[in-house]
């Protein structure tokens, strides 16, 4: 998307601020299992390893991405995706992952990671049309029971 694009986009991409833990934490009931506390959420909001952005429209958050990276890896590992079931289709998740990717690629990440459920179709066709390959099968990984799939995608360098 170039920047044109991403400007007539619908919706806001930015860093999220300790205001919005209450509206991360109602997008986690989205979720059917392993959702976070509101206590994990500022956690996520306070330390340098994580990155938390936020998708915002009409002054609403509507979805956020956190992305992690440990101390002296080159791996960017996304934790957390979520949009809102009514600003579905608007390519937020699309642009919260390229704002991911641009921030990693910053820090120096050479690949980003992730896991996702295995029946989450939606999600699985978004990665692989991103570029994300599914690598590993992660029998019974999620909270309920329901296996997990690990992608991985080489991050380019920034510019």
């Amino acid at each position: 998307m170039t920047a044109n694009a991403a400007e007539k986009a619908p919706g806001l991409i930015r860093r999220a601020r300790p205001a919005d833990a209450a509206a991360i934490l109602a997008l986690e009931a989205i979720f059917p299992s392993d959702r976070m506390t509101i206590r994990s959420i500022r956690r996520f909001l306070r330390v340098p390893s994580a990155n938390v952005w936020i998708a915002e429209r009409d002054g609403t958050v509507v979805g956020n991405l956190i992305w992690l990276r440990r101390a002296g890896s080159r791996a960017a590992r996304i934790y957390s995706v979520v949009v809102a079931p009514e600003a579905r289709g608007l390519k937020l998740a699309q642009r919260l992952i390229a704002a991911m990717e641009s921030d990693a690629a910053n820090a120096d990440c050479t690949t980003a990671t992730l896991e996702v459920r295995a029946d989450n179709a939606a999600a699985r066709a978004l990665y692989a049309r991103l570029g994300y390959a599914e690598t590993r099968t992660l029998p019974g990984y999620y909270d309920d029971g329901a296996d997990g799939l690990r992608l991985e995608k080489a991050l380019l360098p920034a510019r």
